[in-house]
């Protein structure tokens, strides 16, 4: 089969597309087709070795998380699907034409849901999932900022912790506060404007996604006993405050991936895709999203 290969930590030039060996399903493991995967921030990361001491990878290595596609064969003792079945899931070396993987990393796509599309959903939607509900724990009525709420991962924690009856701040550039609006937060506040961060006031938890300076303003403006959860690691100064700093990774939850599927296809929210590219076309997908300005890139075998 022809897959893309990271030969060595560095640019996008030590990516290959390839052949190599085709996978085989063992005992409890499907093979699955791939439609497609999709760019994220982790493969550009993993590929300069940015993660290596945590996350260390085998080289030659298949990076890409996300998968949307169908089910080929199943292995001895696999149960859940069956040959055909439409699939999306969190899994391992998805930058491939087939990949094996293990069914409860997997769900069907819903009906309605285009199965390339899907292929847009699983990190990004269980990351924000997971950053409302494992990090901040909400509870109604009580008052969450939402960083980088336009992003991918912010989307879906501003549509979960309005769902769990949170009242959602937007935290966006003012550039895009427009865009924020549709979100369906009851409030947007620009980060990049201090004034705009000054006149917030206390909120009960923040869900962060963004990092670097802009957190470090808005700590500040926890309340004590709050939450700041994040998904970019703790950071610098926030040991030691008077509120709980919950550090969130992603880990895959086939039944939540179905429920937050489900209510894209009904389009309660969504994840906006800019690119379709070819699978062959990674170095130019990763060059472009690693740049930044630009939502989820399909990679299509």
């Amino acid at each position: 089969m022809k897959a893309v290969q990271l030969h060595a930590y560095g640019g996008v030039d030590q990516l290959f597309y390839e052949d190599v060996p085709d996978p085989k399903p063992g005992p409890g493991e499907l093979l699955v087709k791939v439609a497609a995967t999709s760019v994220n921030p982790i493969d550009w990361k993993l590929r300069r070795g940015d993660r290596k001491d945590a996350m260390p990878l085998k080289l030659p290595a298949i990076l890409g998380r996300d998968v949307a596609g169908t089910v080929l064969s199943l292995g001895s003792g696999t149960q859940g699907f069956k040959v055909g079945d439409r699939i999306m899931g969190l899994v391992n070396r998805a930058y491939a034409e087939f990949l094996v993987a293990k069914p409860e990393d997997l769900t069907h796509i819903p009906d309605g849901l285009n199965t390339d599309d899907a292929a847009a959903l699983p990190l990004v939607v269980l990351t924000g999932s997971q950053l409302i509900e494992d990090g901040v724990r909400p509870k109604p009525g009580q008052t969450v900022l939402v960083t980088g709420a336009v992003g991918n991962v912010g989307r879906t924690a501003v549509y979960v912790a309005r769902k769990h009856g949170m009242k959602v701040i937007a935290g966006v550039k003012a550039s895009q506060q427009k865009e924020a609006e549709t979100l369906g937060s009851g409030q947007v506040v620009a980060l990049d404007d201090d004034k705009a961060i000054a006149a917030l006031g206390q909120v009960d938890a923040i869900a962060d996604t963004v990092g670097h300076d802009v957190i470090q303003k808005l700590m500040p403006h926890i309340r004590a006993n709050g939450v700041l959860a994040t998904v970019v690691g703790a950071p610098a100064g926030s040991q030691g405050k008077d509120f709980r700093v919950q550090q969130v990774w992603s880990h895959p939850d086939s039944k939540r991936l179905h429920e937050l599927a489900e209510a894209v296809a009904k389009g309660e929210f969504s994840i906006p895709i800019a690119k379709r590219m070819k699978l062959s076309q990674v170095r130019e997908a990763q060059t472009i999203a690693e740049a930044g300005g630009v939502s989820k890139i399909l990679l299509i075998p």
